[in-house]
């Protein structure tokens, strides 16, 4: 399997009332590093748009482990653990950076996605995919 990594950096309008990072954003930041290893292997949107294919997430399993903070920065790290017919399942993991050292996971999750293509219908990931992502 082939990792991908994103770093952000987590700004004030990303926290909730208590100052930590609102669950919800969270979802953002995976997304972003979802399309970064998409792009990584060689499928940026703008591909996928010209081949008539989006990516659909139907399940999302967060488990928040630790609380992140305004001005810490984040990397985090995505792996596609497996590859059906149609879909993937795609393991995250958040870690804050502490002097550039990842500290203890702030986040876990596992993210389905499906391929769709042009008639809005569910297809099979292609090869390319499967390789450049890892499969």
């Amino acid at each position: 399997m082939r990792d991908f990594t994103r770093e952000v950096t987590v700004r004030s309008y990303e926290l909730d009332g208590l100052g930590h990072v609102n669950h919800a954003v969270y979802l953002n930041y995976l997304e972003l590093a979802r399309y970064d290893a998409l792009e990584a292997g060689g499928f940026p949107p703008a591909a996928l748009v010209r081949e008539g294919w989006s990516i659909v997430v139907v399940r999302a399993e967060l488990e928040y482990l630790r609380p992140c903070f305004q001005g810490d920065v984040l990397r985090i790290r995505t792996r596609v653990e497996e590859f059906r017919r149609s879909s993937m399942v795609v393991g995250q993991t958040v870690h804050r950076l502490d002097s550039g050292t990842a500290t203890a996971p702030a986040l876990r999750a596992r993210v389905t996605a499906v391929w769709i293509g042009k008639e809005g219908r569910p297809v099979r990931i292609p090869s390319p995919a499967r390789r450049a992502l890892g499969g």
